[in-house]
């Protein structure tokens, strides 16, 4: 009866030892890193109005020679960036262009306005072939609008405008967020 009492205990023993060792080897580990990459990132959204719009000015009577036109165009440009940036706007060319016939584009004021989500310091400029700044140290983020107003003045209408032969004078206007 001792042996047997001795030979439960052993195997009680066993069981116990050969239990702990099937745990062990059933709760192996293994680890794994995760990045996260990120890269600089500046863009204007598609659905930015600027993309391939248009501003019209219109001049068919002789009060609109006499009086300043403004234009507001709300959202012009939607811009996302992972960094602080600046907005700047250029002509492609000296002039406005019908035919043969030509009005210099520093006629025309581009004038970034508050109320649209991008915050940064608003500038006026007057428009030529050289980049200017239009916002300055805009801050970073995701679909912020700007919107942007363009005006001629009466003085340059009368001066500038009136004699000029009858047509649509066009010229592109080029902006670029460039980051900080």
């Amino acid at each position: 009866m001792k042996k047997q009492i001795a030979i439960a205990a052993l195997t009680i023993g066993a069981v116990v030892l050969g239990t702990d060792q099937v745990l062990a080897q059933n709760s192996e580990q293994a680890s794994t890193s995760v990045n996260i990459i990120l890269a600089d990132v500046i863009a204007m959204d598609i659905g930015t109005v600027a993309s391939e719009g248009t501003v019209d000015f219109n001049y068919g009577t002789t009060k609109d020679y006499n009086s300043s036109k403004n234009v507001m165009v709300p959202n012009t440009l939607v811009i996302i960036s992972s960094k602080n940036f600046d907005v700047k706007v250029k002509s492609e060319g000296a002039n406005f262009v019908s035919g043969a016939n030509a009005i210099p584009v520093d006629i025309l004021q581009v004038k970034a306005i508050p109320g649209g989500s991008l915050v940064g310091t608003m500038n006026e400029v007057t428009l030529s072939t050289n980049d200017q700044v239009l916002v300055s140290n805009a801050s970073l983020g995701s679909k912020q609008s700007l919107n942007i107003a363009y005006s001629i003045s009466a003085e340059k209408a009368s001066k500038v405008l009136l004699g000029k032969p009858r047509g649509t004078y066009t010229q592109k206007i080029t902006y670029t967020a460039t980051a900080l």
